[in-house]
């Protein structure tokens, strides 16, 4: 060990053998052999837990047939983004599909009490400069979430191409009119140019598929359909219809966080059925200054949302304008990350020795391999320092607020910090100080069954009146599924088909087989923590070929077999290698609850995400559309 080694462990608070240990243990004693099948599709029963509530049901109206140059599936931001760029492209002509009552997407579903953005909503909240809109807080809540939904929609005319509480049943290519034929449940039949899928990657809920799920006689709802007629209140709290009730949480991940301080300050008694602790650190939300805002230039939010992107994705940046807890947890992660990249006077250096002439190229790459390979892990192991000394200091954190100390032991969660996503609330650890909130730790199995009268866990039975489930989305299961409507493409090639033995696509956007269509998502494409930020790139990029499309009279434009065979293999030699990172995770959706099937095409570009958008800026800058086939 260096006398540098000695002198730091000598600072330590742990012992980093033992926690390596610990996280072991803790990993492997939630590892199930079902994996996802642990999860039940959302159905019989439970089919009411897609349904809206928050409209009036039995909305008619006449069915529509029509051409449109573009339909776009989705109502959330995706959707909204890709209608405001198609407009400033000069494209009006479009058709928005959505199957909620309103616009907002994951926003319009998740009105859960407490609901609100872990992202600073001056990176999250898209169009801030175009709209003038000033959020209240620095994290915003629901309900001002969804008021900035309809400011965009007023501020676009999106009511006026809307097809709301509409779901989308097929979409089908028709090679004869070079068209796609969309049909929805309403009858109606649209023919278009054009299709922007966005309907959103956590949007279908999940149940666990626990013995007995059906048998429970009390009250049942999922957090994304909230059942406000039962609880009263609203997303601020005030839940004043639980007093005289016993609620049981299945859950205890960001959704439950939000939502059981309220739960707590209401309910008669709550029991939080605990499998994996969240981590749980400061948030300090603090009003907006609107002076701060007005004083901004020009360009401001473009500059902070790549600022803060490029904090997340380990990228040097010369001031953090953010300042919060993400990105204090990324600058400690990524801090040293220029250690491994060749200066500018190494490269040069080894240009006047030769290294990379023919004669001394494999002795002078083999010397900077080994390099590197020595960078590599001393930053492995200072990540991994940087890690464990942050998740130390959430762990206590849990010993300050909570009174109990084994209640305090289990919500502390032993992993590496971004196994799971990290939470930041300043009420959710001192709810459990309350006497009328029980944490029903199962030390990673999950509860045992449901019985007529409620919960089963060790072969204790607690009676409750209802049960909440805050157990998220599915992830991972097949396309089709999740969007809720089958794609055939060309000669009837289905989406699930098309990427049964791994993702294929042209940038993440276009796939070969789907003619003029659009898919919106981080896979094969730029990851944003904020994911509004990803979307809109995606938007301007869809919106940028389709006007180009039509200036040049292209009716059918596809991503040509060699440009998406490389953009795979791209894709590939990009990936950050994750497989042990993730394997050695604590079970959930990040790592395929444990079972890790790493296909590293099946990823993000791992450029990070302003890499990838400079390099759609270039390519949209040269103008030829290279990589798209082009048939007039």
């Amino acid at each position: 060990m260096t006398s540098a080694a000695m002198r730091e462990s000598d600072t330590r608070s742990f012992d980093p053998d033992a926690l390596r240990e610990k996280y072991r243990i803790e990993r492997d004693k939630r590892i199930r052999a079902d994996g996802n099948d642990q999860y039940v599709e959302v159905s019989g029963d439970f089919s009411h837990y897609v349904d809206d509530p928050y409209i009036t049901p039995g909305l008619t109206r006449e069915s529509i047939t029509r051409d449109v140059e573009v339909v776009i599936i989705g109502g959330g931001f995706g959707g909204m983004l890709a209608a405001a760029r198609l407009q400033e492209a000069g494209i009006t002509d479009f058709t928005l599909i959505e199957k909620g009552g309103g616009f907002g997407g994951t926003w319009y579903w998740n009105r859960y009490p407490g609901a609100s953005c872990d992202i600073e909503a001056y990176v999250y909240l898209p169009l801030l400069e175009e709209t003038g809109f000033i959020p209240q807080q620095k994290y915003t809540n629901a309900e001002e979430t969804l008021e900035y939904c309809e400011v965009l929609a007023q501020r676009y005319g999106l009511h006026e191409h809307a097809l709301l509480q509409t779901q989308v049943k097929k979409v089908v290519w028709q090679e004869s009119s070079r068209r796609w034929q969309v049909t929805t449940d309403r009858g109606d039949v649209l023919h278009a140019r054009f299709v922007i899928h966005s309907n959103g990657p956590l949007n279908r809920p999940k149940l666990p598929g626990i013995k007995g799920i059906d048998q429970f006689k009390g009250h049942t709802f999922h957090t994304s359909r909230w059942d406000y007629a039962y609880t009263g209140g609203n997303t601020f709290g005030g839940l004043s219809q639980l007093s005289d009730k016993r609620v049981a949480v299945i859950g205890t991940g960001a959704t439950a966080v939000q939502c059981v301080p309220h739960l707590a300050e209401s309910a008669k008694a709550l029991y939080v059925f605990q499998r994996t602790p969240s981590s749980i650190d400061v948030r300090n939300n603090q009003p907006t200054d609107p002076n701060w805002i007005s004083q901004q230039p020009a360009g401001w939010q473009k500059r902070r949302q790549t600022n803060f992107e490029s904090i997340m994705s380990g990228a040097p940046v010369k001031e953090d304008l953010v300042g919060d807890g993400w990105t204090e947890a990324f600058r400690n992660l990524f801090g040293s990350i220029g250690e491994l990249m060749p200066s500018k006077a190494r490269l040069a250096m080894w240009a006047v020795q030769g290294v990379f002439s023919s004669k001394r190229r494999e002795r002078g790459l083999r010397q900077y391999l080994t390099d590197r390979a020595i960078q590599y892990m001393g930053l492995i192991q200072k990540m991994e320092m940087a890690d464990f000394n942050k998740m130390e200091k959430v762990r206590a954190r849990a010993d300050e607020l909570i009174a109990d100390k084994l209640t305090a032991e289990s919500l502390k969660p032993y992993y590496r910090q971004f196994c799971k996503r990290p939470c930041f609330h300043d009420e959710y650890l001192q709810s459990f100080n309350r006497d009328n909130v029980t944490l029903v730790d199962t030390d990673g199995q999950g509860v045992e069954a449901f019985t007529e009268k409620g919960v089963v866990f060790n072969g204790d039975e607690y009676e409750v009146d209802c049960i909440i489930f805050a157990t998220g989305f599915e992830v991972g299961t097949d396309y089709s599924r999740r969007a809720g409507y089958s794609i055939a493409g060309v000669d009837g090639l289905t989406v699930s088909e098309k990427w049964q033995d791994g993702m294929a696509t042209f940038h993440g956007l276009q796939a070969r087989g789907f003619p003029n269509s659009f898919f919106f998502g981080p896979m094969q494409s730029g990851f944003t923590a904020a994911f509004t930020y990803a979307l809109d790139e995606n938007s301007i990029h869809a919106a940028y070929i389709i006007d180009q499309l039509n200036k040049r009279g292209v009716t059918r434009v596809e991503a040509s077999e060699k440009a998406e065979a490389g953009w795979v293999k791209t894709v590939i030699q990009k990936a950050r290698l994750t497989e042990d990172f993730q394997k050695a995770c604590t079970p959930g959706y990040y790592n395929n609850e444990g079972h890790v099937q790493f296909q590293p095409q099946n990823t993000f570009y791992g450029g990070g995400p302003i890499e990838f958008f400079a390099l759609m800026r270039k390519w949209r800058r040269k103008g030829t559309l290279k990589g798209l086939e082009l048939r007039r």
